[in-house]
């Protein structure tokens, strides 16, 4: 009997091994939709974190949103890479969520905000957040910033939290290379509120019709069209919950591709 056991054993973990139950990024708990709610219930994550200890990410201070410059204002180098569940192919861009860590003893338990600029693949938890070099040390006691980056992965805590700019920043478009009359790809960033863009549209000028844009990647929408845009562009902004806003005549008439636009809008 005990042989017999053993072998039964043996055949259950082997045929688990070959079905793959063992393989595969860890599974997000059913129920737990992180867009929900906003300040909400603390979820489980696991912390990393890449680029510089002091810096913003990667060397170009973009990623996978196609967003420069983040280690300067609104972001400040409080940039976040979340993984699939988080990032959402790219229409997680720009969301913002609360992080804290309790462990190792240079945590500070207190929760700061970091903003959703990149992606990443790693398998290590349901939920996994890679963060800039400046933005990890940010859950640090003050002082323990180095020691902290030290620790490797770390166990963490988030929470998704509306967006806000203090500073003012309104809903900026940047026109991207490439861009002409008959092509236009617009990357959206610093939209407050719930932060993240599921749609986006553009009105030409003396037209009472809104052209849908597709999403291109990251935080990138585009639309080809025969008929040439005439500017100055009106723009729709749609989020995750629905909300909209407009930013009327924001592309203005002799528009230049590889430039931004501030609009005077924001959520």
């Amino acid at each position: 009997m005990v042989a017999s056991s053993a072998q039964l054993v043996v055949a259950v973990v082997l045929a688990a091994l070959v079905g793959g139950a063992m393989c595969g990024p860890p599974k997000v708990a059913p129920g737990k939709n992180i867009s929900a709610s906003f300040g909400g219930e603390w979820l489980e994550a696991k912390g990393t974190w890449y680029g510089k200890p002091t810096g913003a990410g990667p060397d170009d201070n973009g990623g996978a949103c196609g967003i420069k410059d983040v280690n300067k204002a609104p972001f400040n180098g409080m940039g976040a890479c979340g993984n699939v569940p988080i990032f959402k192919d790219g229409l997680g861009c720009g969301s913002c969520f609360e992080i804290k860590c309790d462990k190792p003893a240079e945590c500070s338990g207190e929760p700061v905000v970091v903003y959703i600029t990149d992606m990443n693949y790693e398998p290590i938890a349901a939920y996994h957040f890679d963060l800039a070099g400046t933005a990890f040390g940010a859950m640090a006691k003050k002082g323990e910033e180095e020691k902290l980056r030290k620790a490797g992965i770390i166990d963490m805590k988030f929470r998704r939290v509306k967006c806000s700019y203090s500073d003012g920043t309104k809903i900026t478009f940047h026109v991207e290379k490439g861009s002409n009359p008959n092509y236009l790809a617009l990357l959206v960033k610093f939209v407050a509120g719930e932060g993240d863009t599921i749609g986006v549209d553009v009105k030409a000028s003396g037209s009472e019709e809104y052209v849908p844009l597709k999403h291109s990647w990251g935080a990138i929408w585009r639309v080809d069209t025969p008929k040439p845009l005439k500017a100055p562009l009106t723009v729709r902004v749609t989020t995750e919950g629905g909300a909209k806003v407009v930013a009327e005549d924001v592309i203005p008439d002799g528009w230049k591709p590889d430039t931004a636009y501030e609009s005077k809008v924001q959520f």
